[in-house]
């Protein structure tokens, strides 16, 4: 099956955003007062841009965006990655909200574009996704949250964060964004390995 160039052009900006993050903070550069307040000029860019066109970002709108979120809610995915970025900081030890925000950056993104291509098998928690899928992006998630975790924790981190996005958690009759579920359920399932192994 053909790869869709703009689901890995999405998924390319979402690993980008990640290893930019983490970077950023561990170098001092960012904390999570200053995400938070990255957090808040996106929804300020974003409603402004459900109104006007702005040049350069209506442009990377189009380009990165889903059709509907640019209509609905600009720069959603970019705001919701922050947004959960955000949460395991505030959550979690810098050790685990790293690797957590590492799972979200690999982990979700393979899981998308190997899951989209592959669908060989359907993953028992929800239809729409594959279970080849979620295996290769909790494999990808786990490399990526060795480098702040043991091995045992990275790993048990990713695979559940993977089995947490194929659940379709609803709030309000809404499905919530896994880039809030992932980085959430590997922080917590490594915080939990911490406390008691």
């Amino acid at each position: 099956m053909r790869l869709n160039r703009f689901e890995i052009r999405r998924q390319a900006l979402h690993i980008f955003i990640g290893v930019s993050l983490v970077f950023l903070l561990k170098t001092g550069i960012l904390d999570s007062f200053r995400v938070f307040i990255m957090i808040i000029f996106g929804l300020m860019l974003s409603l402004l841009s459900k109104k006007i066109r702005i040049p350069g970002i209506y442009q990377m709108l189009v380009f990165f965006d889903r059709k509907e979120a640019v209509k609905n809610f600009p720069g959603k995915g970019v705001v919701s990655f922050m947004a959960g970025s955000l949460l395991v900081l505030q959550l979690f030890s810098t050790e685990i909200a790293y690797a957590s925000i590492m799972v979200l950056t690999f982990g979700d993104s393979f899981s998308h574009i190997f899951g989209r291509h592959l669908r060989k098998i359907k993953n028992p928690l929800n239809g729409i996704k594959s279970l080849e899928g979620n295996i290769i992006g909790g494999f990808a998630g786990f490399l990526g949250a060795m480098l702040f975790v043991s091995p045992l924790s990275a790993f048990l981190g990713s695979f559940g964060a993977m089995v947490a996005e194929a659940v379709e958690l609803k709030m309000n009759d809404k499905i919530v964004d896994d880039n809030i579920i992932v980085p959430l359920a590997a922080g917590t399932i490594m915080y939990l390995i911490f406390l008691f192994l």
